[in-house]
């Protein structure tokens, strides 16, 4: 299949500019409000290879981790700092949910003060073996 014909079978929605408009306004209110944005990459409707050309646009950042909390996901900072790629999966690796987070450190690996108590209580009860 030629480009040509691809286009027309599948035609380009144009989103990817108006979602770089936004993430440049949501990277405004993060440094000045101190506000987290987050995008539903799933709820926009991308012609095949938008999404890829989204994701080549903000470029590859410096940090990817890879978290297992209800089921694999993995956090990719992209080569804007403060913009990131969180994708969850399922079990069969398929992609169930794809964000973008404009925020400091996306929520998905902040330690929550449940998990920091919970950590403290190991680690009390360890040291009492010491004993």
């Amino acid at each position: 299949m030629n480009e040509s014909h691809a286009c027309q079978e599948y035609p380009l929605t144009k989103n990817v500019v108006p979602i770089l408009h936004e993430i440049r306004h949501a990277l405004h209110k993060l440094l000045e409000d101190g506000v987290s944005t987050i995008i539903d990459l799933r709820a926009m409707p991308f012609a095949p290879g938008e999404e890829v050309e989204l994701e080549q646009r903000l470029g590859v950042g410096e940090v990817v981790s890879q978290v297992s909390a209800l089921g694999p996901s993995e956090v990719k900072e992209m080569g804007i700092p403060g913009v990131w790629l969180v994708t969850h999966f399922n079990t069969e690796d398929e992609i169930m949910s794809k964000f973008i987070e404009v925020t400091f450190v996306p929520s998905i690996i902040k330690s929550q003060p449940d998990d920091i108590e919970r950590g403290i209580q190991d680690l009390e009860a360890d040291l009492d073996t010491d004993s």
